[in-house]
């Protein structure tokens, strides 16, 4: 997919018979060349031309990728763009010529009328800044032991990251001694990620949630439960064999869902059970724990093939005078109908916290929106003006810059720094897949030019994989990018 600078011009702006200006001029270019995303194009601007500050924002990437590629002609100040004056025909054909693949077009163009791009001084780092990192129990024993806790926390400390997101549900299963998944599911706990009975009896009398909320707070962090499964399940899952109508299925009837080499299966986050089933969770962690809030991610939300299981096509018919969901998974109102009850969902999940816990923040994690409502019938925008989040965290694993900067200004996630506190989802390796550090700290410069809250990894065990670089060049550079302290954002 091609992603450039008219992504983000306004729809309202065009109109045949309207004089465009420069701004428009020169995004026009930077599209049509597919010039490459600039990652702090805010700095570059401001740096580079006496008037950078006066370019409207849904020009500014586009500006800033033309004067990175040194496209932009201004006559006779070339450091002066007057980026909101009409374009004359003079100005454009200058432009036109200075983008030519034509060398004797190119050379029309008085080197002197061109402006140049300015070295940037190294980016001033916030005093407030969403600093987390995801704890998990796959790929990593951070949290197998006190020891490994412990050791974890204190490198956090020591690079002034702000906040712990440890998993405590996932595989099925609670990840701390839990009476209400002893209950329901027939097991207290399994803080390992599949059966290992082995490694649990050296668990048993030890909490490891209790543990990382002492250690986070005692190094001043925010600790934030994160229930990574949602209504995700494995596919052997016992529940899955005693309570076969609380999954959810496809038209054809399966329910298997493959992931890698992994299978998972979907429990229906309509039914009652499963629902009781979650929010029963969430208020024992919030009534047991000295927790700052809890977090869900992707997971809190419905494949969009899946939702023809009995008790949801009964469901649909009650509320549609006895018709059946539309055989197209996409149909839009059948798309709508079941968004709207995920998001009814968060909003009792947003009720129980607040009030258990009324400054407990709701914290979720989505993939960027469009594509989460597509997917998954996340609908989190909404989610955000119903006043049901209170941090959101937006996972943009991309590994090129283009892409990487076209979902930072995404109209969706845009809008919702003006609501809610919104940081950015880095992916900081995967096991056997370390992320170069050149592209978390050109990533990380792109969020921070942008004015983003913050950033997550996602995972603590891959901050310390090297790319291309050694593991101590790579430690020495998380240092840089985190040498002041910050505080956390809030809404």
């Amino acid at each position: 997919m091609i992603v450039h600078a008219l992504y983000s011009y306004p729809a309202q702006y065009y109109d045949p018979a309207r004089t465009i200006t420069r701004t428009e001029a020169l995004i026009a270019l930077a599209a049509k060349r597919d010039l490459p995303y600039v990652a702090r194009p805010n700095d570059l601007l401001e740096a580079s031309l006496a008037d950078g500050a006066q370019v409207p924002a849904y020009g500014r990437e586009g500006v800033a990728m033309a004067l990175s590629n040194q496209l932009i002609v201004n006559y006779p100040d070339a450091q002066r763009l007057e980026p909101n004056r009409p374009i004359d025909r003079g100005g454009l054909a200058a432009l036109m010529c200075r983008a030519s693949d034509d060398t004797a077009l190119r050379q029309t163009i008085d080197p002197a009328w061109v402006a140049q791009p300015q070295d940037l001084s190294p980016q001033v780092s916030p005093s407030r800044e969403l600093r987390g990192v995801w704890l998990t129990n796959i790929d990593s024993d951070v949290l197998f032991s006190q020891t490994n806790l412990a050791a974890g926390v204190e490198r956090l400390k020591a690079l002034n990251f702000n906040t712990l997101y440890p998993v405590v549900w996932n595989g099925g299963y609670t990840l701390y001694p839990s009476a209400i998944a002893e209950r329901i599911l027939g097991r207290e706990q399994r803080l390992f990620p599949g059966e290992n009975p082995d490694f649990e009896a050296t668990q048993a009398g030890w909490d490891m949630l209790q543990e990382a909320i002492a250690l986070g707070h005692e190094a001043g962090m925010a600790v934030i439960p994160w229930f990574e499964f949602g209504f995700m399940a494995p596919a052997n899952y016992e529940a899955r064999r005693q309570h076969p109508d609380w999954f959810t299925q496809r038209q054809d009837g399966s329910g298997d869902i493959q992931q890698g080499t992994e299978t998972f299966s979907w429990m229906n986050p309509f039914h009652p059970r499963v629902q009781q089933l979650l929010l029963l969770l969430l208020d024992e962690v919030l009534q047991n724990y000295d927790v700052d809030g809890i977090q869900f991610d992707d997971h809190l939300g419905m494949p969009v093939d899946m939702g023809y299981d009995p008790y949801t096509v009964a469901l649909y018919r009650q509320e549609h005078n006895g018709a059946a969901p539309p055989a197209d998974e996409n149909e839009p109102e059948w798309r709508r109908w079941r968004a709207d009850k995920i998001t009814a969902f968060v909003g009792q999940v947003h009720q129980l916290v607040k009030s258990r816990r009324p400054d407990g923040v709701v914290s979720i994690s989505p993939n960027p929106y469009p594509f989460s409502y597509d997917r998954y019938l996340q609908d989190w925008p909404e989610w955000e003006d119903q006043g049901y989040v209170d941090e959101l965290i937006v996972q943009v694993y991309r590994d090129q810059l283009n892409r990487f900067a076209w979902e930072l200004n995404k109209p969706a996630i845009v809008r919702s720094r003006r609501s809610v506190p919104t940081a950015i989802g880095l992916l900081s390796g995967l096991r056997g897949r370390p992320t170069d550090m050149d592209l978390l700290e050109t990533q990380l410069a792109a969020v921070r030019d942008r004015d983003y809250g913050g950033i997550s990894y996602f995972f603590y065990e891959t901050l310390w994989v090297p790319g291309r670089e050694t593991a101590s060049e790579r430690q020495a550079r998380f240092e840089a990018n985190f040498a002041q302290t910050a505080s956390r954002p809030i809404r």
